[in-house]
């Protein structure tokens, strides 16, 4: 089972529809609409985010504290804007002015500061005379997907104004219609992160499609898109999450005279589809599935691939499930069989059981290209990946009701998930084994702790062990991340305590494998090191391992084959009950 191969991102058509540019890696990347050899365009330490020029000649990339230029065919490259802090988002006026956004919080034009005073800023978006910039911005203790606001600025006004949004509903992603007639968003107001349109100043909002299925995922990063325009602004085509399963759809706009029923959905193309982006005669996306490795569409045709593929007919998809939760709640999963491919299923033809858990917890194990769920069931392993509440894709009722109950009820829907698990025959429930990263290993930890009987060991990734660290935590973008989870610290201490795993370590009796990266600024590597120490302390089986100059997730591709080839090993010695 192969699981090496670049990653790719953020991929975005010309403006003639022509070409398609995309990241991957250190590089950015052009190729044909219709495919054909790539052609590096440039190398940089970190391209991110990056925009076509309106002639479509060059393209413009974030890269540190600049903004540079390279043409689209290749060659030098130029700065244009070096700015006084890390630039996380910037966009291009038709006229050549520079919208920037520095450390997640202070919008410039030009290099000047407006006068906005939210505490984070993400995508800014020039409407297409140039007269209005819009944003997606929130204020703490909220977390994006909690509330927030569109805001909007003119050069005219030199003043920041609110044009969608508020308390009680979030709001991302502002795109205006190719004429500037129309300004669409991302709205959960009706209970369904639903794509909204509106006038060019906020009014006359509603819902283009309003439906109970998710148009985009939470708001933990800028530059999402995940609808976009068509070229003439009849049309919208968008990712509808339909229960972690994606399925592109166009969308007409009503009152444009667009052909068919307007607001009525017409299936393009099943799969996850990200970055998307319509000029010319294309649509444009990054595109993903259980048996497909990640790719660069233009309409139907792949142009570029993430992962080496050819092992697709060996892949799976995975099958809904449902179960109830301690209070008679209905939680939602995805359940992966893959057999007993290498003869390690129970005498009663069950296998072993991953049961991998999501981080965030605000977030989502959608349906898209996993090579280490592969991994596992390449090796005779079943994988369930709940969705408990306080996950993202069911509606906003379902992701809030985690507000002020985190290591609660995550944990107690994911272990009424194993118990039906056992109690249905999806796997052999001796051999259950919870398996997450950040969040979802703090959710690991809480399971071994509080459900003992259910797990045969557990794997936890920079895991959350002390909830009062991370409320003190200096990193900025969760700094306030506890204060709805949990509740507003010191005065909630006692509840950070109680739900954290260092409180419940000694009752910890099952095999652990801990994997932390020493540079992570999240979780820091000291709360591994606490629980580790402790378990040690008690002769606990315990197993730990950093790797140095990681951060929050692995991407060295050594330390990621290292992870897996080590987690095998281990589980076949505690677990299967054989050595590797």
């Amino acid at each position: 089972m192969c699981t090496k191969g670049r990653t790719i991102a953020n991929a975005a058509l010309s403006p003639d529809g022509a070409t398609v540019a995309f990241g991957a890696g250190d590089r950015l990347i052009a190729v044909a609409a219709e495919g054909g050899p790539e052609r590096v365009v440039a190398f940089d330490p970190a391209p991110g985010a990056f925009a076509w020029t309106a002639d479509g000649r060059a393209l413009a990339y974030a890269a540190k504290d600049r903004i540079c230029a390279v043409p689209a065919t290749g060659g030098p490259g130029r700065t244009l804007l070096q700015a006084d802090g890390p630039i996380t988002g910037f966009a291009l006026a038709a006229d050549g002015r520079i919208a920037h956004v520095v450390d997640h919080r202070v919008v410039h034009v030009d290099g000047t500061a407006l006068p906005g005073t939210a505490d984070f800023v993400f995508d800014p978006t020039w409407s297409p005379d140039g007269r209005t910039l819009v944003w997606h911005e929130w204020d703490v203790p909220d977390m994006p997907w909690d509330a927030g606001r569109i805001a909007a600025w003119s050069p005219e006004s030199r003043r920041v104004a609110t044009v969608a949004g508020g308390d009680g509903f979030s709001v991302q992603q502002p795109r205006f219609s190719p004429d500037g007639s129309r300004l669409a968003f991302l709205s959960d107001a009706t209970g369904w992160l639903n794509v909204w349109m509106a006038g060019p100043d906020g009014s006359h909002a509603r819902p283009v499609l309003d439906e109970p299925f998710e148009h985009a995922d939470p708001a933990w990063w800028p530059g999402q898109r995940s609808y976009c325009w068509s070229p003439d602004g009849t049309a919208l085509v968008l990712n509808r999450n339909e229960g972690g399963f994606g399925r592109l759809v166009r969308i007409g706009v009503p009152g444009t005279g667009a052909p068919g029923a307007p607001g009525t959905p017409v299936e393009l193309r099943k799969g996850v589809h990200r970055s998307l982006s319509w000029a010319g005669p294309h649509v444009a996306a990054l595109r993903s599935g259980a048996r497909t490795p990640t790719e660069v569409v233009v309409d139907r045709t792949t142009v570029a691939v993430g992962p080496v593929g050819g092992f697709e007919p060996a892949l799976v998809e995975p099958e809904p499930v449902e179960w109830r939760g301690h209070d008679g709640g209905v939680i939602h999963g995805r359940l992966f069989r893959a057999g007993a491919a290498v003869g390690r299923a129970a005498p009663g033809g069950n296998a072993p059981l991953i049961v991998q858990i999501h981080g965030g917890p605000t977030g989502q194990n959608q349906v898209v290209f996993d090579a280490k769920t592969s991994f596992w069931l390449d090796r005779g392993w079943a994988v369930l990946v709940p969705d408990f509440r306080g996950s993202t894709g069911w509606g906003r009722e379902y992701q809030q009701a985690l507000r002020g109950r985190w290591g609660e009820l995550d944990t107690a829907d994911v272990a009424a998930g194993m118990q039906a698990a056992a109690d249905n025959g999806w796997a052999d429930p001796r051999r259950m084994v919870p398996m997450g990263g950040s969040s979802g290993g703090m959710t690991v930890l809480l399971l071994l702790a509080l459900h003992p009987e259910l797990c045969a060991a557990g794997v936890a990734s920079y895991p959350v062990v002390d909830l009062a660290d991370l409320a003190r935590s200096e990193y900025r973008f969760e700094a306030h991340y506890t204060h709805s989870l949990i509740g507003p610290f010191p005065a909630t201490r006692k509840a950070h305590r109680d739900r954290s795993p260092l409180a419940h370590i000694d009752r910890i009796t099952k095999p652990m494998l801990v994997f932390h990266g020493t540079a992570d600024e999240v979780v820091p590597v000291r709360q591994s090191r606490k629980l580790v120490r402790r378990l040690r302390d008690r002769g606990a089986d315990v197993e730990h391992v950093e790797y140095e100059g990681e951060g929050h997730g692995f991407r060295g591709p050594a330390h990621v084959e290292d992870q897996l080839s080590r987690t095998e090993a281990w589980l076949a010695a505690k677990v299967l009950g054989f050595p590797q």
